[in-house]
């Protein structure tokens, strides 16, 4: 029997992911909609790159953001305890943190050397929230003092959490199709011609002259050295590289100093929207020294190509297989004719299609379309599986 409270938790969330919100809204709007049902002291909604699970992003309720990079390092190198890697393994991606430690929380790292020193908070609930195979983004709920999450409200985030996640992944196209409307129309054009002529070329253009940005990053988080691109580039995340560094910089530096667990190695890679709506591609490395040790890190900050772009906004919208048939019509110039031809469909079926992807992608024409997330090598693969890179894997052999 369907629990009343629930369905209205749902019911509002589902008309939040329907309004069209960029992801940082979205998330004011679902902790305040989550906060009256399952009430907090403070929380975090983060926001992941799908293909590697790294954390890009986060919207914080009465927390500091002053310890970014420690909250980081637990997660990534030294903590073990409902790590968001591991709840989106889990068939019911939630965890309360006293209840997974047998009553014990301070085996966590996180919860002994930050929760209760730094924030002075005592419990917490988290959870992966998880479409499609993929976590798309994070949920972190705290408490004060000694009221503790119950079990029945652990079971409700738990029945919540696909229309969350939903919402996180709807929020990146919705983003991306703002940040098409604010454009000029002659720019959004000159924007897609240049994606394509790009992509044709088989190269894209990445930072001034192409080049990407490094940093050296030293075993405090100081950057030790840049390049002027980095520089540009960091403040383009909304961070400083003499400053305070931008969370999936930072979350990336971390995952490249984290060891392997249960046989599994992170990705030290993420892709990342900037302020200005384009899309970067952060990558690290640890360095060796003569001795062996890999106290250093290097990180390469580039703009990101269709093939490492395409997948997540396409995954984002959440197309069916027929529709992707029909727009990979569209993209070839194809009309609705033609294209109900080839797929056997009669054309008012084909515009039913086409206007379900219109409605997903918060545009209102081919052109826009094409110009929002399909480029020239994304064509030809519509619809093929995806490598564990993101891009696609090859056909395979007869």
């Amino acid at each position: 029997m369907a629990n009343p409270g629930v369905e209205a938790v749902r019911g509002r969330l589902e008309r939040a992911a329907r309004a069209g919100l960029d992801p940082a809204a979205y998330a004011h709007e679902s902790l305040s909609v989550l906060g009256r049902a399952v009430p907090f002291d403070a929380a975090c909604h983060g926001s992941l790159d799908p293909g590697t699970g790294l954390i890009t992003g986060s919207t914080k309720v009465a927390l500091p953001s002053d310890h970014d990079v420690e909250f980081l390092a637990h997660e990534y190198v030294t903590d073990e305890v409902n790590l968001f890697v591991d709840l989106a393994r889990r068939p019911r991606p939630v965890g309360v943190l006293v209840d997974d430690t047998g009553g014990d929380p301070n085996r966590s790292t996180r919860y002994r050397d930050l929760l209760t020193t730094r924030y002075g908070l005592q419990h917490e609930l988290r959870a992966a929230l998880v479409v499609g195979g993929a976590a798309w983004a994070t949920l972190a709920l705290y408490r004060q003092g000694s009221r503790g999450f119950s079990a029945s409200e652990a079971d409700l985030v738990a029945a919540i959490a696909p229309v969350l996640a939903l919402g996180a992944r709807a929020a990146v196209a919705a983003g991306a199709a703002q940040r098409l409307r604010q454009a000029p129309p002659a720019a959004s054009a000159a924007a897609a011609a240049s994606a394509a002529s790009a992509a044709a070329a088989g190269g894209w253009q990445a930072g001034e002259g192409g080049a990407p940005g490094v940093l050296v990053v030293d075993s405090a988080g100081r950057v030790v050295q840049s390049t002027t691109t980095a520089e540009h580039l960091v403040a383009e995340l909304g961070g400083a590289v003499h400053g305070e560094l931008p969370i999936a910089v930072v979350a990336t530096i971390a995952a490249a100093r984290a060891p392997a667990r249960r046989g599994r190695l992170l990705q030290a890679r993420a892709r990342v929207r900037t302020r200005t709506g384009r899309w970067l591609v952060v990558h690290g490395a640890a360095l060796a020294d003569h001795a062996g040790d890999r106290r250093h890190v290097v990180v390469t900050i580039k703009q990101a190509g269709p093939p490492e772009v395409v997948p997540v906004v396409v995954a984002a919208l959440g197309l069916s297989a027929r529709e992707r048939d029909v727009v990979a019509g569209v993209l070839r110039g194809a009309s609705t004719a033609e294209i109900a031809a080839a797929l056997h469909l009669s054309p008012y079926t084909v515009q039913d299609h086409l206007k379900s992807v219109f409605d997903k992608a918060g545009v209102s024409s081919r052109r826009e379309l094409v110009a929002k997330v399909f480029f020239d090598q994304y064509a030809p693969r519509l619809g093929g599986a995806l490598s564990p890179s993101g891009w696609f894997a090859p056909p395979s052999a007869p």
